[in-house]
């Protein structure tokens, strides 16, 4: 196999230079998915010959001078809860209707292939973006490429382990409690949830009407900042989205951190008895090197964070519920048992929990803005520990270790956060980076990531299965 390049920029400055093509990306892509992805598990289903057909069209395109932006001749994996002419969505599950979605493109799939991207299929996910893989299930188990042996996170699980095993370079992931930032954190790259409303989710299996993001996972800030530029928008097919202008998401890129305040968050997040005792020194040496940056550093606290964890939490489960009421009366034993356990629980709050659910979410919007004020962006650790292992989730079940994540918070308020690698554990694990921020601001998140990744090399680690197959090749 040969030296790729890791980032998406990257590879996007080699295609104009001429110093690799996409046919060879995609080849590259390719190769890596035949030797690993029967351990890993990334792929429901692939697209080879779509994928390569598209890279030589891309190619020629680019030699005649039609250049579609930074996402052209990039191979790039799609999350099996959108909708893609070229292959069946599956949810990964036997519930959801064949004849689902068949020979349409999903909003953002569109997007992506109006902007020349490479789509090299589909991608595993939790079932319906929630719970854990039940391998009763004839769908393949996604694993950490970090180690085998330990969750990759959810639901967009196939999208983190493969950007960081070098399957495709950057995906599409969905995020209702923390869906794009838990897999990506886990899998030791970056990853950016965008404002609630600003990518259309037309043509994406939904879980929580009021709460699923659309976004980017890719190796790097930069990455996920031009990954977003080309999928973001108001479209009518989607009553949630914005009518706002898409700014240059990479417009800040370069600029110094002076004048910017970044409010860092300790009273809700570390001090577990789960946590990993390298989470929370990582964490302040991250917060020690944007304040070497230039930029200004204050203690904060999230305003109503328990109680709007909870919210979210019942936000979720009622809207999910309100999707899959008929068929889980009617296909009960068809859905993974850890969906049922979650999505059923919606059937026992009522009504009136989910308008107080509502009210509190408004009620933390508020305070957030509130807070907003005094700040430009807000740090929190991702999550207090690495990726869990099965074993660990089977015994524990899975929310124990949900308990360490910290992204459901902004799930609920809407706003952006981008996470990006910050460390590892002892056991060799990442450890990642939450920076949260206004509505409407990713251009300061990108910013803010790309300036502490120019910084560091964290997001430029590759896992030592995916190392060791490029070395052997």
């Amino acid at each position: 196999m040969s030296d790729q390049p890791l980032t998406l920029t990257d590879a996007a400055a080699a295609l104009r230079a001429g110093t690799t093509s996409s046919v060879e990306l995609t080849q590259e892509a390719i190769a890596r998915a035949d030797v690993l992805d029967e351990q890993l598990g990334v792929y429901v289903t692939r697209l080879d010959e779509h994928a390569l057909a598209t890279a030589q069209q891309a190619d020629a395109e680019l030699a005649d001078g039609l250049d579609r932006g930074p996402l052209h001749g990039i191979p790039i994996g799609v999350k099996d809860i959108l909708a893609m002419a070229e292959g069946p969505t599956t949810a990964n599950s036997l519930i959801l209707d064949a004849a689902w979605g068949h020979e349409r493109d999903a909003v953002v799939v569109e997007r992506l292939k109006a902007a020349g991207a490479v789509i090299t299929g589909k991608l595993t996910t939790m079932e319906f973006a929630i719970g854990l893989h039940d391998l009763a299930k004839p769908f393949p188990r996604p694993r950490n490429p970090w180690n085998p042996e330990h969750w990759p996170g959810g639901s967009s699980s196939g999208t983190g382990a493969g950007v960081a095993a070098g399957l495709f370079l950057a995906g599409i992931g969905t995020d209702t409690g923390g869906s794009i930032r838990m897999p990506a954190a886990y899998c030791g790259v970056s990853g950016l949830m965008p404002t609630f409303g600003r990518v259309p989710s037309a043509g994406c299996v939904p879980l929580g009407y009021s709460l699923d993001h659309i976004g980017p996972l890719a190796r790097s800030a930069r990455d996920c900042g031009a990954f977003l530029g080309a999928i973001a928008g108001d479209d009518s097919r989607d009553p949630y989205t914005v009518d706002r202008a898409v700014p240059d998401f990479l417009a800040r890129v370069g600029e110094p951190l002076q004048g910017v305040r970044i409010g860092v968050e300790r009273a809700n997040h570390l001090g577990g008895e789960l946590d990993d005792p390298a989470a929370e020194p990582a964490f302040e040496e991250a917060v020690a090197t944007l304040a070497e940056l230039g930029a200004t550093v204050v203690e904060v606290e999230i305003p109503h964070y328990a109680d709007t964890v909870v919210a979210q939490i019942v936000t979720m489960v009622s809207e999910a519920f309100a999707y899959h009421r008929e068929d889980m009366r009617e296909r009960w034993g068809d859905y993974f048992t850890a969906t049922r356990a979650f999505v059923g629980t919606g059937a026992l709050y009522s009504g009136a929990d989910y308008v107080q659910a509502q009210r509190v979410r408004r009620v933390a919007q508020r305070s957030l803005a509130a807070l907003f004020a005094d700040v430009d962006a807000i740090a929190t650790p991702t999550a207090s520990t690495g990726a869990p292992t099965y074993e660990e989730l089977e015994r524990r079940g899975v929310m124990r270790p949900l308990g360490t994540l910290y992204t459901p918070y902004w799930d609920a308020v809407g706003n952006p956060a981008l996470v990006v690698p910050m460390g590892f554990t002892g056991a060799g694990l990442p450890l990642s980076l939450q920076l949260a921020a206004r509505p409407f601001e990713e251009t300061l998140l990108v910013q803010l990531g790309d300036a502490y990744q120019q910084a560091t090399d964290w997001h430029l680690r590759v896992p030592p299965l995916a190392a060791a197959v490029a070395s052997a090749a």
